[in-house]
């Protein structure tokens, strides 16, 4: 999952928005320096990251991709994820994706110093929302993926196996619904303990 997905089950469960995104930016596993609903929402991100790798659906999707480019699977998923999200956003929210976009945009530019102490970049509010709206297109996923290849040693495997990432879109999308009520059922109960 990816921030769109990731920014929608904090909404869901009432959680941090700003942390949901942060638990992709802090290392470590002490949160003691933020605020408790912040480490909160960072730590509800690791959950969830961990629950969806051991999804079925996920499981499945990574199939798709041969063995040579499977490692990097879980990165292509969590894009796709959220363009498949950003195209049935309807059957999953009542409020308008442009709005989520911008109350969640709101939130990282508020948050400006959390990610700053974690070592991020701080954001804009119309910037993320650029961002989060760009997850509705083909050219934002490839441009996302294109983003994160230069941050790897050896990008072209990553390149290479993200010309795969659209196969997985019919899979995620019928998987969705499933996926998501999986991923809230553990959120509600991480944080019933």
């Amino acid at each position: 999952m990816n921030f769109l997905a990731h920014l929608w089950l904090a909404d869901r469960t009432s959680t941090s928005l700003a942390g949901a995104v942060l638990g992709d930016v802090v290392r470590g596993s002490d949160l003691s320096a933020y605020p408790p609903d912040i480490a909160e929402g960072i730590r509800l991100h690791r959950r969830v990251d961990a629950a969806t790798d051991r999804h079925p659906l996920m499981r499945e999707a990574r199939q798709l991709w041969p063995d040579g480019e499977r490692r990097y699977a879980g990165i292509l998923l969590d894009l796709a994820s959220d363009f498949a999200l950003s195209h049935d956003w309807p059957a999953f929210a009542a409020e308008p994706l442009s709005m989520f976009q911008q109350r969640a945009a709101e939130a990282m530019a508020a948050a400006a110093s959390w990610f700053l102490l974690a070592g991020g970049r701080a954001t804009t509010a119309p910037a993320f929302a650029t961002l989060l709206a760009s997850y509705a297109t083909e050219a934002g996923i490839d441009e996302a993926i294109r983003r994160t290849a230069t941050r790897l040693k050896q990008p072209a495997p990553l390149l290479q196996a993200g010309t795969r990432w659209r196969l997985a879109v019919p899979v995620l999308r019928a998987g969705l619904p499933g996926l998501l009520d999986d991923l809230t059922a553990v959120a509600g109960h991480s944080r019933a303990h």
